[in-house]
C-alpha cells in the first residue's frame, strides 16, 4: 500500500517550496510517512534559514527587487525607455481597452470610486504615452515600465491578487518585423531571468485577442501586436509590438518554488522564505 502525505502536511510543504520529489513521496506505513516528513521539514527550515542569513548578510535586497534590477538595466541598454506612470486610473482608460461593465476582466477590478480603481493592466498608461510621445521622439519608440497591477484573481498557487509587470513597447517598427521583433524581446527577457526551456504559444487574450504566449509549465508572459482595433482608442496607427511579464512567475519557475505567493509582495514570506519556521 503507498500512502501519500496529508493534506495538511501537503500545505506545510507548499508553504516551504518543497521540490516535486519531495512532494511527490509514497510510504508503506503512516509511521514511515510522519517520521521522513519530520526529516524533510526540518531540512526546509534550514534551508530557509540559511537564505534569509544570506538575504541578511549579503543580497540586502529580495529576488523581486534583484530581478527588476537586472531588467531595466538590459532593457536600457537595448534602447528602451524606463516610464513611470500612475497606479489609479480612470474607468474610462478601461472603456478604451474594451474593458465595459459586461467584460470578463471588469469584475476583477478593485474600484476606488465609480470613476477610478487601480489599474490591472500596464496597457492603458502606456497607450496614453504613445500619443503624446509620437509628436516628442523619433520613430521607434520604445518604452517600458515595471509596476504594480491588482486583480481580484481567484486563490491559488499561480495568482496573486497584487503583482509585479513588466510591460515593454515598440511603436514604429517595420510592419514584416513584428513576429521576429516579438521573439528577440521574449529571448531578452527570459535570458535577463535565467529561464531556458520555453515555448512561444499561439493563444488568445479577453483584451487583445490571438496573442502569442511564453510558456514554460505555466503563461509566463502574454504579447500583442498592432495595427490592432484597440488603436482607434487611442489615435494611434503605426505597427506596434507589446509583450507583458509577470515578474513574480518569472521567478517562481526560475527557482523552482510551488507558490508564487512566497515571490512577490507579502508579511508571511520574506524572499521566498515562509517566516513561521
Amino acid at each position: 500500500m503507498n500512502i501519500t502525505w496529508t493534506l495538511i502536511q501537503k500545505q506545510r510543504f507548499q508553504e516551504l517550496n518543497a521540490s516535486v520529489a519531495q512532494r511527490e513521496m509514497c510510504f508503506e506505513s503512516q509511521q514511515d510517512r510522519d517520521r521522513v516528513f519530520q526529516e524533510q521539514e526540518r531540512i526546509l527550515v534550514q534551508q530557509g534559514k540559511l537564505r534569509l542569513k544570506e538575504l541578511h548578510d549579503t543580497k540586502k535586497r529580495p529576488s523581486l527587487c534583484v530581478l527588476e534590477q537586472k531588467l531595466v538595466e538590459a532593457l536600457t541598454q537595448k534602447g528602451f525607455v524606463q516610464v513611470v506612470t500612475p497606479t489609479i486610473i480612470s474607468k474610462g482608460s478601461l472603456a478604451k481597452m474594451s474593458v465595459a461593465d459586461d467584460h470578463p476582466l471588469f469584475s476583477q477590478v478593485f474600484w476606488l470610486d465609480t470613476k477610478r480603481c487601480l489599474r490591472p493592466m500596464l496597457a492603458p498608461n502606456l497607450y496614453t504615452l504613445w500619443k503624446d510621445l509620437l509628436r516628442l521622439w523619433e520613430k521607434p519608440i520604445r518604452i517600458f515600465e515595471i509596476g504594480t497591477c491588482y486583480r481580484k484573481e481567484s486563490k491559488g498557487a499561480l495568482h496573486l491578487n497584487e503583482f509585479t509587470m513588466l510591460n515593454l513597447t515598440e511603436l514604429g517598427l517595420p510592419e514584416d518585423q513584428r513576429q521576429q521583433r516579438l521573439e528577440e524581446l521574449a529571448a531578452l527577457v527570459m535570458d535577463t531571468a535565467g529561464i531556458t526551456d520555453y515555448q512561444l504559444e499561439l493563444t488568445t487574450s479577453v483584451v487583445y485577442g490571438d496573442t502569442l504566449d511564453v510558456v514554460k509549465g505555466i503563461e509566463l508572459g502574454s504579447s500583442a501586436m498592432g495595427p490592432h482595433p484597440l488603436d482607434d482608442q487611442w489615435g494611434i496607427t503605426d505597427p506596434w509590438v507589446g509583450i507583458g511579464f509577470g515578474l513574480e512567475r518569472l521567478l517562481m519557475i526560475k527557482e523552482e518554488a510551488q507558490n508564487v505567493q512566497s515571490m512577490g509582495r507579502s508579511l508571511t514570506y520574506l524572499d521566498s522564505v515562509r517566516l513561521n519556521i
